[in-house]
């Protein structure tokens, strides 16, 4: 009988990194989970820990320390390793960090002859998309961002609170930059199918009290509120990256926000944002362009621009 193993490489061991590998190890979303850090030992450790879950989960995950060299058999390369932003700056602000640590990684990889899926979430994660998929040479439907998933569950988490209902029966999202220009398509937004302006209009008096404005605030800031009081977000991100990959090594056709690289789609060329996307077995099976109205598309375009402009700023190249 032959077999395929579903094999996952994280790079970064860090809190985030490690919280992927914990969620993935319980769901048992893949085979084989192979830990990677600049120092080998921190990765060991982590491997160590969660293999000491395999007695308390329904199915058992090989987890090891490895290398870049050996990211050559691997489906799917997470990477999480990047510069985290001191208090008052944002996510761009550690754009040259960033920029480093990501060539070091990708090059390594990319010399192991991995031919693979990445899946990202440095930041400032749509940059950091857009340098690995010039760097790699990989087309763009391998290439995919964390982007605005983390962002939409947050928006879907606060409007559960308002409207007192499971949070996944609430469809919409956070669309643009993961950063500060990021907006809310309201215009997309349904609970239970129905359109959530429709639902306000409606029903005035039940909902007057609700801002529209400030709840798409919240869902921005909401990454900074926890980072201000614990110094890390890292439990969200790890499960919208285990999310991400069990859909694509599943081959789910699940639409998730992500950070793409846009070619045409929603009027923007050769720049990286956060859109839905059918994800499966491929990576991004396709592109979905939602019907913006006037002003979300102006948002949009102004996100689009300020993430281009951190592109413009760094030298980037495919490996040779």
């Amino acid at each position: 009988m032959k077999s395929k193993t579903r094999k996952v490489a994280i790079v970064g061991s860090g809190m985030v990194g490690s919280s992927c590998a914990y969620s993935m190890v319980n769901q048992s979303i893949c085979d084989e989970i192979m830990m990677i850090d600049r120092t080998y030992d921190r990765a060991m450790a982590q491997a160590l820990d969660l293999s000491h879950c395999m007695d308390f989960t329904g199915t058992r995950t090989k987890v090891y320390a490895g290398t870049y060299s050996d990211c050559a058999g691997m489906d799917v390369v997470i990477l999480t390793a990047g510069a985290n932003p001191q208090p008052g700056q944002t996510r761009l602000d550690v754009l040259d960090a960033a920029a480093v640590i990501t060539k070091e990684i990708v090059a390594g990889i990319m010399a192991g002859g991995f031919d693979g899926i990445f899946v990202i979430a440095a930041n400032p994660v749509d940059i950091v998309t857009y340098m690995v998929w010039k760097m790699s040479g990989l087309p763009r439907h391998r290439v995919i961002g964390t982007g605005t998933s983390i962002d939409s569950s947050r928006l879907k988490t606060l409007l559960s609170d308002v409207f007192s209902i499971d949070p996944r029966s609430v469809n919409g999202y956070a669309l643009g930059e993961h950063g500060e220009s990021q907006f809310v398509a309201w215009s997309h937004v349904t609970i239970g199918g129905k359109p959530i302006l429709h639902i306000m209009e409606q029903h005035r008096e039940r909902f007057s009290h609700l801002d529209l404005d400030d709840i798409a605030r919240k869902t921005k800031d909401a990454g900074w509120e926890i980072f201000t009081r614990k110094g890390s977000t890292h439990f969200g991100i790890g499960s919208a990256l285990a999310y991400i990959t069990r859909a694509i090594l599943n081959d789910e056709n699940k639409i998730i926000a992500v950070s793409a690289i846009l070619e045409g789609e929603y009027g923007q060329e050769d720049v990286c944002a956060g859109v839905p996307a059918i994800i499966g077995r491929s990576g991004i099976h396709e592109l979905l362009e939602l019907n913006l109205n006037d002003e979300e598309s102006v948002k949009f375009g102004a996100s689009c621009e300020i993430v281009r402009s951190g592109i413009s700023s760094l030298s980037l190249s495919q490996p040779e």
